[in-house]
């Protein structure tokens, strides 16, 4: 038996019940208190924003009120047993695990879904192919299930625009070597450019994301070491936050505020 404020869907915030813990098991009472708990206590409000951070290990998900409130940070790490024979048909799988949760969203008014797009920097070829296979089938089945056309946005825009403090002229190669003046002067502003070019750019998005939700209670492994799913949960934030941003409804300059008209 779980505990009450838990739910088979990996771990995250919701404003709600505080932490969420996956253990991969449900009754089906268990399912049916959760959902009356949680998300039917959840007030009518139409334009409510998700958004998934799609990789074939881990979905990072983000809900948002209209205002810019965060209502769950979780994620999805489906483990399908017994393994499947093939790639393909575990992606399959997969899909079909991220449908089953992805109906629990279905009464909450959503109108709006971001889904940022793979970041495709890899030399083999079969793992963008993959990457883009299992996206593409991601965002059939939010088409499907949630009667809405998803919305992209790329990882770059996804991190410019949610946080445009990240944005900087670079003042030095990555040799360390300071540019001059002059050289600085014809530069434009890039991501990152006031970071050094080794910095880990996953930990500086959940820096950020951090701040401004103080509420949420990480994952750590048993060396108090953030799990990568963080950085899933994390990166499904900033491309809501982003998009509502390029959009001109919300205000990142700060934390977020509704532009008025």
């Amino acid at each position: 038996m779980i505990k009450e404020n838990t739910l088979s869907v990996d771990a995250g915030y919701s404003s709600k019940t505080g932490i969420m813990d996956y253990r991969g098991v449900w009754t089906d009472s268990e399912k049916v208190y959760f959902y009356k708990k949680f998300y039917m206590s959840l007030e009518k409000n139409t334009g409510r924003i998700l958004g998934l951070d799609v990789s074939t290990k881990t979905i990072g998900i983000a809900l948002f009120e209209s205002d810019g409130k965060l209502l769950e940070l979780t994620h999805i790490t489906p483990k399908i047993k017994p393994k499947p024979e093939t790639k393909l048909e575990e992606l399959f799988k997969k899909v079909d695990a991220f449908e089953l949760l992805l109906t629990r969203y279905i009464e909450l008014d959503i109108e709006k879904v971001i889904i940022e797009e793979p970041l495709l920097n890899s030399n083999n070829v079969n793992t963008v192919a993959t990457l883009l296979r299992f996206n593409g089938m991601i965002s059939k089945i939010v088409s499907e299930v949630l009667n809405i056309i998803p919305e992209f946005i790329s990882s770059y825009d996804a991190r410019k625009y949610s946080f445009p403090t990240l944005m900087g002229v670079r003042k030095f190669n990555k040799k360390g070597e300071n540019y001059t003046e002059k050289e600085i002067s014809k530069k434009k502003p890039v991501l990152f450019g006031n970071y050094d070019y080794t910095i880990d750019k996953k930990m500086v998005i959940w820096e950020k994301v951090a701040d401004l939700e103080p509420q949420i209670v990480w994952e750590y492994d048993k060396n108090q070491k953030l799990k990568k799913e963080n950085f899933d949960m994390t990166d499904s934030y900033a491309c809501v936050r982003a998009a509502m941003c390029r959009e001109g409804i919300w205000d990142c300059s700060e934390k977020v505020k509704i532009k008025k008209s």
